[in-house]
């Protein structure tokens, strides 16, 4: 179908709880990410996602599990770090939806939150480039972990907002490589 490029696989940690993050282009994005990691990855999905017959099975086999958009999802908030704390790989795609025009959106500030309260993962940019014809080359650029020192104790949602820009920048750069 397509060609898959990868590097910086070496980026990725072999142990411990992670957040990897990634634009969102096709429905293909955590089928990609999911094979080239050497871990299994528990991707959130759209709510919608899991009431369309057999797809729904298809997701939870593979240990995704449904977010609700427009609103903080608390339930969904509390399984990615139910899955961190477990020492497992949370995949989330922070633009909340996928970018029809390949162009980066603003993230949701749900990334910033479970890392805040993951408190130790470690938090993985991950850019796919290139476009899902046939025949076409696909390239998937893995960053270096991120380690932010946010030192409030509390924070609100425009500080929220704020670090997941800063976060979801680390893919923007990785676009341009």
């Amino acid at each position: 179908m397509f060609k898959i490029n990868v590097s910086g696989l070496e980026h990725f940690p072999e142990k411990g709880p992670v957040i990897v993050y990634s634009n969102h282009r096709s429905m293909w994005d955590p089928v990609i990410i999911g094979c080239i990691l050497k871990r299994p990855v528990y991707f959130m999905a759209k709510e919608e996602l899991f009431k369309i017959p057999v797809f729904g099975l298809i997701l939870k086999h593979i240990n995704a599990f449904p977010v609700k958009r427009g609103m903080p999802d608390r339930s969904a908030i509390k399984k990615g770090l139910q899955v961190l704390s477990e020492n497992h790989v949370l995949g989330i795609f922070p633009e909340g939806t996928r970018s029809k025009t390949g162009k980066l959106q603003e993230p949701e500030p749900g990334i910033a939150m479970i890392y805040l309260k993951s408190k130790n993962a470690s938090i993985v940019p991950v850019a796919i480039k290139g476009n899902y014809k046939f025949f076409s080359n696909i390239d998937v650029v893995i960053g270096k972990p991120l380690k932010l020192e946010i030192f409030e104790e509390k924070v609100n949602s425009q500080r929220l907002k704020e670090i997941s820009i800063t976060i979801f920048n680390e893919v923007s750069k990785l676009m341009s490589l």
